[in-house]
């Protein structure tokens, strides 16, 4: 990549992390883009959105079941396939201090919390109508915009992941209407 892309791609991380900064001082913010790190978290939020939806219709276990597994082939892709090739340094190591979170162990680029959320979004658009699909897509951007809030990504790594996750859910609605 060359150096005026490179900067312009620096300066938009900036100017993101910049109109971020008023939401690590409120604590509404504080509490929401905590939770919705750490239910990011080896994509847990997906996961529960399976179980709640096959509770609530037991004709959607095999769905529930299908996301799960899914879900895992997408983190294997994502953080054994995709993100090794990068070595880019997050924003903080830790994180920013005013949120309490789990450390990271990749690397910064792309974002495995915006994929997953984006790929569970569109995977779960298969079996949703409206208002459903507008609330897996609400709940994937949360969790993509925390992990910028938190100071644990850049703007741009979330953007990639949510890029990578969505492409990835098309593919297996392409695969599901093949078969």
């Amino acid at each position: 990549m060359n150096e005026s892309r490179r900067a312009k791609l620096h300066a938009l991380d900036l100017r993101v992390d910049q109109f971020l900064e008023p939401t690590r001082n409120f604590k509404p913010t504080i509490w929401l883009f905590t939770t919705a790190t750490a239910l990011g978290d080896f994509g847990m939020l997906w996961h529960i959105v399976g179980i709640v939806r096959a509770v609530s219709d037991n004709t959607r276990i095999k769905q529930a079941l299908i996301l799960s597994a899914l879900m895992g082939i997408e983190s294997l892709i994502l953080n054994q396939g995709i993100k090794p090739f990068f070595k880019r340094e997050r924003p903080t190591v830790k994180g920013d201090t005013r949120f309490k979170i789990r450390k990271p162990r990749t690397s910064s680029f792309p974002s495995g919390h915006a994929s997953s959320a984006f790929f569970a979004a569109v995977v779960l658009t298969r079996w949703s109508t409206w208002p459903a699909i507008a609330t897996w897509f609400v709940f994937a951007i949360i969790v993509a915009t925390s992990r910028v809030a938190v100071r644990i990504h850049h703007a741009t790594d979330i953007f990639a992941g949510a890029l990578i996750g969505s492409a990835m859910g098309l593919l297996v609605h392409l695969a599901i209407s093949f078969f």
